[in-house]
């Protein structure tokens, strides 16, 4: 399942949840709306992930999450070894990936 950095998907799900996992806080983050909808939001560059257990620990849903940029309006700058990635909406700015301690 790919969730865009900084963006929000909304899961609906058929049966209610317990619990929610994320195996990695720091690439994506699982808000309860109420019991049959999780909102995913992409934190960081990175794969991890999510799993939803019912309330006798059965899994809901057990997927692998990818984070990445929304490629939509980006450019690439490559020079020799170094890459750049710039989000141009409208105007260009680097993407910087963010550290674990949020900033």
């Amino acid at each position: 399942m790919r969730v865009y950095m900084d963006h929000a998907r909304v899961l609906k799900l058929d049966r209610p949840v317990s619990k929610v996992i994320i195996g990695n806080a720091d690439v994506a983050d699982a808000t309860v709306a109420d019991a049959q909808t999780i909102v995913l939001t992409g934190r960081n560059f990175g794969t991890t992930n999510l799993v939803l257990l019912d309330a006798d620990g059965n899994a809901i849903v057990d997927e692998r999450i990818l984070v990445s940029i929304d490629e939509g309006n980006t450019v690439r700058v490559f020079r020799q070894t170094d890459r750049s990635v710039l989000s141009c909406t409208p105007n260009c700015e680097e993407h910087v990936a963010r550290n674990k301690s949020g900033g």
